[in-house]
């Protein structure tokens, strides 16, 4: 990997052995800016910022992020480049190429101390982890995902103008035909993924507990409560799923519209939907001590990653942003042995190297103010 003007770096040239390469140093000194290009560069976004020309040194007019990796044997190189003045640009094995066409190219997962909230936090968090599992598994979700955010923008923009008395209630129409054959096909692939994940979620959860906790995910279809009967029954291949659900959503947006009107916000769909968690049958959002709950989310991320790999055939890279201190040390000792039993190539970034065992568990460096040095 080579960053060039990237946040605290001017120049750093990087090779991550495999297996678990750590980086040790101190808060504000430039780990985590190392695991971002590494995230961007996967999804074509920063966890940490919305606004690309934050990325950029402070003193330079632009940056630069390269990474080459290996893929089921394959090589492969992306490159971004930052401008404080123009788009960014990205470039597969050299060819520009769009956003969307970046997703599942390079696959990550990342867990930070944001996602220990992820069992406790706001739906959308649940949302947004569902979403990116799937997209890097399956770019035509990704595409599908994209064009149904864009469909419930201009469906609320036109709410918002039939309620002003600026259009027709009739324009509706085309724009809820369109809308519920995108919610269809996208909550019945995360029900489907999400019956997966729970599989997965369950296995991890007993690992990292020991035996004791059993972690059960479901999806949790959102139905106003005002709107009587029962929902769709949903069951059966991708397909069948998703005849099921196409007229429950034609009929939830028909009766729903009015309301719409009103308050200028689409109330239906799978952005309202959410994740319900449960450990050993209790719900653990509401009940779930917060070792409970800090385990939950470290297994719905270790879960991710047998997800991927199933779909993909190959393991993505595990980027841990400063997670092993929220960790009790058995809880630590169960993942690092997973992640080398597994052999998945990992990046973490402590503030400690007491976290690990003296020997044995891979490649460490120090990193302090923007510099990277081995250390033996």
């Amino acid at each position: 990997m080579q960053l060039r003007q990237f946040r605290s770096y001017d120049s750093l040239d990087l090779k991550f052995p495999e297996g678990i390469t750590v980086f040790i140093g101190e808060n504000a000194q430039g780990k985590t800016n190392i695991l971002e290009a590494v995230y961007y560069a996967s999804l074509g976004k920063s966890h940490r910022t919305a606004k690309d020309t934050e990325l950029i040194n402070w003193q330079s007019p632009g940056g630069a992020v390269r990474v080459s990796f290996s893929r089921l044997g394959v090589s492969s190189r992306i490159d971004l480049f930052f401008s404080r003045e123009k788009r960014r640009r990205i470039l597969l094995n050299q060819h520009p190429i769009r956003p969307k066409e970046l997703v599942g190219s390079l696959t990550t997962v990342l867990f930070s101390p944001e996602d220990l909230y992820l069992v406790k936090g706001a739906p959308q968090l649940r949302r947004s982890f569902l979403d990116t599992e799937i997209s890097q598994a399956s770019p035509a979700y990704y595409s599908e995902m994209t064009k149904y955010s864009r469909l419930v923008t201009q469906r609320n923009n036109l709410l918002k103008k039939i309620r002003d008395r600026e259009a027709s209630a009739e324009m509706l129409e085309l724009w809820d035909s369109q809308l519920a054959e995108s919610a269809a096909a996208i909550t019945a692939k995360r029900i489907e993924a999400v019956g997966r994940l729970s599989m997965l979620a369950r296995l991890m959860q007993r690992r990292i507990s020991g035996s004791l906790e059993s972690l059960e995910v479901s999806y949790e279809l959102h139905r106003p409560s005002e709107v009587p009967g029962e929902g769709p029954r949903v069951e059966g291949s991708l397909k069948d799923m998703t005849g099921a659900l196409l007229p429950w959503y034609n009929e939830m947006l028909a009766k729903r519209q009015q309301l719409d009107i009103l308050r200028g916000v689409t109330s239906v769909g799978p952005h309202r939907d959410d994740l319900l968690l449960t450990v050993n049958g209790v719900d653990l959002r509401t009940y779930g001590s917060q070792g409970q709950q800090r385990t939950g989310a470290l297994a719905l991320k270790l879960a991710e990653l047998e997800f991927i790999r199933g779909e993909t055939g190959e393991y993505p890279v595990l980027l841990l942003d400063d997670v092993m201190s929220e960790l009790d040390a058995s809880r630590r000792k169960e993942l690092l042995l997973f992640l080398q039993r597994e052999k998945i190539q990992t990046i973490i970034t402590a503030t400690d190297k007491a976290y690990f065992p003296d020997e044995g568990i891979g490649s460490f460096f120090a990193v302090r103010q923007g510099s990277v040095t081995a250390l033996f």
